[in-house]
């Protein structure tokens, strides 16, 4: 590169034009008192001519040592000592060629023509003095783009003395080059890969490091090797923390999509706004009416029950409700490993630890910012991981594992469990202070086998999302299959139902259901002992199904003969008022002959 750029330089712009000229003729003494007199080096031996100048030799200061040396007579002419052949160079010579010929030739200085005239001279002083002025400046040319290179840069010499520090690798270790420069590299960098390179002579290339928190490299140390002689490393970390925190943003971006394509997967499947909810259960419409009302705030929510009754569902009706901006995220606490905590609710910064995503992760806690965290089975929580989660709450901030800094969040926190937590807090499985933290509102969903005024409400509702989910046309049901479905004490509750609805369209091949359809559990029903109602009598399992039967189709028809009426035998009106779908309300009308 260097000889490139040198080669654009002639010896016009370097040749000393300070020269002396003397005849043949001219005693040797007298050519010696002229140089030492004027100060230069040589004497030209020329003939003069009309058309110009003829060289016929050279006298050196070399040459008058050795003629000293050998006795010569310093009265003979320049003629018989001056060195003859001597060879020139024009003024559009390029100064890598003058310098060659000087090489090849041994010679100390080379004459220069312009035409039969000599107009200059080119000593090695006058190329040493050249080369190195212009090694300077493109050594400060190398520097400044060095300086401007996005990259940090770092080079050792063999014995990993630091040569150069450039301003990028001052900036990323805010370290200025005066403090480094000429020092042991691994007295401030103990771990440098250039010191792994200097002592295998392997190559290193783009390695991913962290070399301070939230600050991330692409690294490559390479030995430097000139004709086969090692002479030190050069080392290149190119800054790729934005692109880190770019990528962060695009893989937490991808979080929440994913999450939000399974909220739209389950939205339509079903609504989860309050109207939404089915049941004409005086309790259920209890329990809506106080879900609306602290949906309105950010008050934190405890929803007890069975398994199975629809806690989760009641969860998102309540964030729909809120109005809150963020996602609803919901977390099974008893499928989190104890280990996984941390990373998993708080998230953690890249290479926070060995097989951490060098991207990060985005904990729960952040994914439900401004939105809400539904954490379902809280009561599987371990104690040691209530004491974090209480922190959370009542601080508002998160602590990412591997960062410095906090994370401030806003997240509603609804809980849901089927175990007694007032129980557990006395036992000492559950922190007291944390039960009354997140146990503000306690809402208490009863079990299906107590409001079974509900069953074929529900019923038809899943029938009707799994003929869609299954492409299949609304199939009759026969009576057998509701008297059943009454006649069982739903130990799995909603979620049961929902299964047993599903297993029989799966199994069921014609267009009718009928009680060979049901699981075999429901089946064995009518011999299972007498079951207790909700007034503590002890009732037979037909005196269950004909009072409860009936109470349900006499309310069923009261409700659809109303919502006719209301909306003048309009059925699509009527069906929106009911809530229900226009198909069920059409086979509800068959059905009851109204």
């Amino acid at each position: 590169m260097l000889e490139v750029q040198f080669s654009k330089y002639t010896v016009n712009g370097v040749m000393s034009e300070n020269l002396l000229k003397l005849e043949p003729s001219e005693k040797l003494s007298y050519a010696v008192e002229e140089m030492l007199k004027n100060d230069i080096p040589e004497v030209l031996v020329i003939r003069t001519l009309k058309e110009g100048e003829q060289l016929l030799g050279i006298l050196t200061y070399t040459d008058v040592s050795a003629l000293m040396q050998q006795g010569v007579s310093f009265d003979k002419p320049l003629s018989s000592v001056a060195l003859k052949n001597v060879v020139t160079g024009t003024e559009e010579m390029l100064l890598t060629d003058a310098r060659q010929t000087i090489i090849d030739q041994n010679i100390g200085c080379l004459p220069i023509l312009n035409g039969s005239r000599i107009t200059g001279i080119i000593r090695i002083a006058n190329l040493r003095d050249s080369y190195y002025r212009f090694l300077e400046i493109v050594n400060k040319q190398y520097m400044a783009v060095i300086h401007q290179m996005h990259e940090a840069v770092t080079v050792t010499d063999r014995d990993g003395n630091v040569l150069l520090w450039n301003k990028n690798a001052e900036r990323i270790y805010n370290m200025k080059a005066s403090e480094i420069l000429y020092k042991k590299l691994e007295d401030f960098f103990p771990n440098a890969l250039s010191l792994s390179v200097m002592k295998t002579g392997i190559p290193i290339e783009n390695v991913y490091h962290s070399p301070k928190p939230n600050y991330y490299v692409i690294i490559s140390a390479l030995p430097i090797i000139v004709d086969g002689e090692y002479l030190g490393v050069v080392a290149t970390e190119r800054d790729v923390t934005e692109y880190n925190q770019l990528t962060n943003e695009l893989v937490n971006a991808n979080v929440e999509i994913d999450l939000l394509k399974k909220e739209v997967e389950k939205m339509t499947k079903g609504s989860f706004s309050f109207g939404g909810i089915l049941g004409n259960n005086a309790v259920v419409q209890d329990r809506i009416e106080l879900a609306k009302h602290v949906a309105a705030t950010d008050t934190n929510v405890m929803l007890t029950g069975e398994s199975g009754t629809g806690k989760e569902v009641f969860a998102r009706a309540i964030h729909e409700g809120s109005r809150r901006p963020g996602l609803f995220v919901p977390v099974n606490c008893s499928a989190i490993p104890s280990a996984l905590f941390e990373s998993e609710f708080f998230g953690y910064v890249g290479g926070a630890f060995t097989g951490a995503l060098r991207t990060g992760k985005i904990g729960f806690f952040e994914l439900a910012n401004e939105g809400t965290l539904f954490l379902d089975e809280i009561g599987d929580l371990p104690l040691e991981h209530q004491a974090k989660l209480l922190r959370v709450l009542q601080d508002g901030m998160i602590s990412k594992v591997g960062a410095e800094r906090r994370t401030p969040v806003d997240v509603r926190v609804i809980c849901a469990t089927n175990r007694n937590l007032a129980e557990m807090v006395k036992a000492g499985n559950f922190r007291e202070d944390l039960f009354y933290r997140l146990n503000v509102v306690e809402i208490h969903l009863p079990p299906l086998r107590e409001r079974r005024e509900d069953l074929v409400l529900l019923f038809n509702r899943f029938l009707e999302e799994g003929c869609k989910k299954n492409h299949r046309k609304m199939p009759h049901v026969d009576n057998s299959v509701f008297n059943a479905l009454l006649n069982y004490n739903w130990p799995g509750n909603i979620r049961e139902l929902r299964n047993v609805v599903e297993y029989m369209l799966v199994v069921g091949r014609s267009n009718q259901l009928t009680s060979e359809s049901l699981p075999s559990i429901l089946t064995q029903a009518g011999m299972i002992s007498p079951c207790e109602d909700r007034a503590g009598e002890v009732l037979t399992a037909s005196e269950t199904l004909s009072e409860v039967e009936s109470k349900v189709r006499q309310k069923e028809i009261e409700m659809i003969s109303k919502a006719l009426e209301a909306h003048n035998g309009n059925k699509k009106k009527a069906a929106e008022a009911l809530n229900i779908p226009r198909s069920t309300l059409y086979y509800k009308i068959s059905q009851y002959g109204i």
